[in-house]
């Protein structure tokens, strides 16, 4: 076949009378021509043993040509559809050996031979209508003029064609292996563990091969170029082009042809632009994931959803060629995640609840007698906690819970309410709950909107610190505690004790400081102060503001650091 080697523009120069013979292969002139870019700027040529990309607007057909010149010559056309089906058709006709020029001898002009030659349907020997990688291969192929002719009828879609002379030299697409099929040999709640058999193209012809995999939820890819174009056709395809535009598919540095500096002796395969071995694109969407995994066998696909059913593909890809054949995909439901005990709350009781990193835990409120309200008081001990209630089934309350929060809710006779309580992202949560239908039983205390323990540097001295904090309308006792920390004690160690369930029980006696009841009818006067004596001078101290409820029940403040002088 002479793609590369003798384009269309060649056969189309006049010829004379006499019958002329054809140029022969020939392996050095390959070489110069693909080095030679003006050689392309007809790009309804087809080059031999590289595979093309190129686009196709709706309903217009395109169509592409290449020359056999030698009878019983073996030939491989491979056509890809990218983001749409396509219909193709490949046909041959026999070339023009001389030109009749009215019997004159004269050659025909040019657009006349062309017109002779592209007017002509010739013998038609495949054609397909579909999305799959389809071919046409022959060994043994008469000499011709061949027409690949090609319309997409859904939307404008990109394609990609390989067409060879040489196909059991070349085998640029890997092999699959005889049983091509993706094997799930592990399912777990977000996990799904997947097993392949390898090429043969790396196992017996040692050519590097890394395989990639394709996760969605939506469907089976038959092609990486399918792949490609629904992750990003920035990332993968050239631009499309503007009707009314020339557009050459031969963009000599987007396919990688050789530099003029490259005179390579043997011919070789001409690298696309699309990167494989990247595992994400520049524009990715929602629920599509690829990742080469290199030449491994068996992959552990992580962080899916609990019962969510997902299709995996694969794809060996020839990472000397760029090119790409596809395992027969699958697709696998995770398992569900295992049914959550219901804790029962009781009225008036506080409950202690634990949930682990990114978990869920399940109560039940179910009163015994009528209600006109029901009241829900959460104290969160670390990070942020959601709590949704629902009543028969219907949501009635969804919110972010950080320290104390209150919810009161209007009552319904023989109601049972659902609470979930989600856990944080950042580690595992606990908190306490309760539940009751008396508006007047609290056991949380009331809490301003800041909880910050503010120190007074002025008043600060080698044996004392001044600090304050605010209260509520409501009258609580409030205890204060210190201890001596290193002075490499830090925020981030702070942080780490900041578990404001834990109460004064937990304290040593000598932390204690004093105790005392406050409160405030105006809330913007709800303000106390207390100096705390008998200090170390130059040394750090954690203190610890706790108040306490009717129910006996403690929150803390936040924690704060203080120095003492060092002179005074």
């Amino acid at each position: 076949m002479l793609l590369l080697r003798c384009p269309l523009l060649l056969l189309l120069l006049p010829l004379s009378s006499r019958p002329q013979k054809l140029p022969t292969r020939d392996e050095e002139l390959f070489q110069m021509q693909i080095r030679d870019k003006a050689f392309f700027h007809d790009s309804s040529v087809i080059p031999d043993g590289a595979e093309i990309s190129s686009y196709l607007f709706r309903d217009t057909p395109k169509r592409y040509f290449f020359v056999v010149e030698e009878d019983n010559t073996p030939l491989a056309v491979t056509v890809t559809p990218c983001d749409a089906p396509l219909e193709w058709k490949l046909s041959v006709q026999e070339l023009p050996e001389e030109a009749s020029g009215e019997g004159s001898g004269e050659p025909e002009p040019l657009e006349q031979q062309k017109q002779q030659i592209t007017n002509e349907e010739g013998t038609e020997l495949f054609s397909y209508k579909g999305n799959d990688v389809e071919y046409f291969v022959s060994s043994s192929s008469p000499s011709g003029l061949y027409q690949l002719d090609l319309l997409s009828t859904e939307k404008d879609t990109h394609f990609k064609v390989y067409a060879t002379t040489t196909p059991e030299s070349d085998q640029p697409y890997p092999e699959l292996p005889y049983d091509p099929r993706i094997d799930v040999t592990s399912l777990g709640r977000t996990t799904v563990t997947l097993a392949w058999k390898p090429s043969p193209t790396a196992s017996l012809l040692k050519q590097p091969i890394q395989y990639c995999i394709v996760i969605n939820k939506e469907h089976n890819f038959k092609s990486l170029c399918a792949v490609e174009a629904k992750l990003s056709s920035d990332d993968a395809f050239m631009m499309a082009p503007k009707p009314g535009l020339d557009f050459s598919p031969f963009d000599f540095a987007h396919f990688g042809f050789p530099s003029e500096n490259n005179s390579g002796k043997e011919r070789g395969f001409l690298k696309s632009s699309s990167k494989f071995g990247r595992q994400t694109s520049s524009k990715p969407r929602v629920d599509l994931h690829k990742v080469c995994v290199g030449n491994k066998n068996i992959f552990t696909v992580s962080d899916l959803k609990p019962d969510m059913q997902y299709y995996f593909d694969m794809f060996a890809v020839n990472t000397n060629t760029n090119m790409s054949t596809a395992y027969v995909g699958t697709f696998a439901r995770t398992k569900e995640e295992a049914k959550q005990k219901t804790v029962e709350l009781k009225d008036g009781k506080v409950t202690d609840v634990f949930i682990k990193r990114k978990g869920a835990k399940f109560l039940r409120f179910a009163p015994v007698s009528s209600h006109q309200k029901v009241t829900f008081s959460v104290h969160s001990c670390l990070d942020a906690v959601q709590i949704q209630v629902r009543r028969d089934g219907k949501l009635l309350l969804s919110q972010n819970v950080e320290g104390v929060r209150q919810f009161q809710l209007r009552g319904k006779a023989k109601a049972k309410y659902l609470i979930r309580l989600k856990g944080s992202k950042k580690g595992a949560s606990m908190l306490k709950i309760l539940a009751t239908t008396r508006p007047n039983k609290q056991s949380f205390p009331s809490l301003p909107e800041d909880t910050r323990i503010k120190a007074f540097d002025k008043l600060r001295t080698c044996s004392s610190v001044t600090v304050a904090w605010l209260g509520t309308q409501e009258r609580n006792k409030f205890c204060i505690y210190k201890r001596e920390v290193d002075d490499s004690y830090n925020e981030e160690q702070k942080k780490r004790e900041q578990n404001q369930c834990l109460g004064p029980d937990t304290r040593k006696k000598s932390d204690k400081v004093l105790c005392k009841y406050f409160h405030s009818q105006n809330i913007q006067k709800a303000v106390t102060t207390e100096t705390i004596r008998g200090l170390q001078p130059g040394k750090s101290y954690l203190l610890d503001v706790y108040v306490i409820g009717h129910g006996g029940h403690s929150v803390k403040y936040q924690s704060k650091l203080v120095k003492t002088r060092k002179f005074c």
